[in-house]
This record gives structure tokens, sequence and C-alpha cells, in this order.
């Protein structure tokens, strides 16, 4: 049975090069796309893809805090990350988010036509660029390698995205549907966990752990 995909990156010529790939590969078809994390999940509960290729630096709802959702909402579909970023903290908490697949983005052609083959199968596959290292700190399931960000919870993380991207409180209780006083209070907690105390630093640890893009 041919393959259903939905694509999401905030870049729309990296998705109308990924749908080319598919189709010239007659891997299967692409039902949706999106171009943010909190779209995605959306298009995931309205299809229910096989498979969802997901970018992790992507505005309102980065890709990793998106996968956690994605695995709920449809949790037949596996999740394939295409990023560009093959360092550890990305891959292992991707990896721990439940992700069926990682490909860095410069990889070759045959190797996400590779990638997805495995994963349709129900395997897993990581792109050779991922250091064996990394893979032994994901089987040790130590939270080290996580650092700060394991002291957010995935709302949290939401909303210092949200404060990042320059969203004022309301616009931030308006995206989230919460009141003011809700983003206020977990604003105040994510301060106190990270031991940072003014927006500009949330920025600046925002863009370290890869919630938002330094362009943003």
């Amino acid at each position: 049975m041919p393959l259903r995909f939905v694509l999401a990156d905030d870049h729309g010529i990296v998705r109308a090069g990924v749908r080319a790939l598919l189709e010239e590969a007659s891997l299967g078809e692409v039902v949706a796309e999106a171009e943010d994390g909190r779209k995605a999940l959306e298009l995931v509960a309205e299809h229910r893809p096989d498979i969802v290729l997901l970018d992790i630096g992507m505005p309102n709802l980065n890709g990793l805090d998106a996968v956690e959702r994605i695995k709920k909402v449809s949790p037949a579909t596996k999740v394939i990350i295409l990023s560009m970023h093959a360092n550890e903290q990305y891959v292992v908490r991707a990896l721990r988010c439940g992700v069926s697949g990682y490909v860095i983005k410069d990889a070759a052609v045959e190797e996400l036509q590779r990638a997805l083959r495995t994963v349709a199968t129900g395997e897993t596959y990581l792109s050779p660029r991922i250091s064996k290292q990394t893979i032994r700190n994901y089987l040790k399931s130590t939270k080290s390698v996580l650092g700060p960000v394991a002291q957010l919870t995935a709302r949290q993380r939401e909303v210092l995205q949200l404060i990042a991207e320059g969203r004022n409180t309301k616009e931030v209780a308006d995206t989230l549907k919460v009141s003011v006083k809700t983003v206020e209070a977990h604003r105040l907690q994510i301060m106190q966990r990270l031991g940072i105390h003014d927006v500009t630093g949330l920025v600046r640890f925002a863009i370290r752990i890869g919630l938002v893009s330094s362009e943003t």
C-alpha cells in the first residue's frame, strides 16, 4: 500500500523538494503540508498519516514538542525528524519523544529514501553522522544530556518558545487559549527553574537549546 505523508517545515522550498523526492521514488502520497508545529499537529489529527516528516526549528510549536503530541493524537503515525542539527541534545530528546527516524538535512537523496523504507517496516533509522556515543547516552537514559530543558514542562516550553518569538503576554495567552494570569505564572516558573530573570535571557536560552532560531 502506498504510504501517506504529512510534511512539516517552515521553509516552502524544503517541503517542495521533499514532496518531489517522494513522488519521484513512488513512495506514496503527501496528503498535507504544514509550516509550523501547531499546524502539523492539526493535520496529523485530521489525516492520520503513516509518516510525518518534521523539522525541529519551526514557529509556534517546535518539532520536538510537536512529536510528543503527535504520538498522543495518532499513535500509529511514525515520525521522522529531518533537521540541520546533529548534536546530541536534539537527537537524544527526539528519540525519547518517540521518533522512528532522524535524518540530517544535507543527507543524500538515497539516504532519505532508505530512511523512509526502514521506518515504514517498523524499524528505526538514524543518519550515519549521528555518533555512537549519542546512541549510548540515549540507551542509558541519562537526563543530564538534556540539560536545563529537562526542568521545563511541555507547556512551559511552549510559553518559552512564544515569548522568544516576540509574542507579548496577551498574544501568548490567545495562542494557547489560556488566561494572561496563567501565562504570567508560567513565565515566573520558567525564570525560577532556569535561574534567568529577564526576557532577553530567556530568548538567549531558547536560541541555545533550539526552541527558536537566531533569525527569529
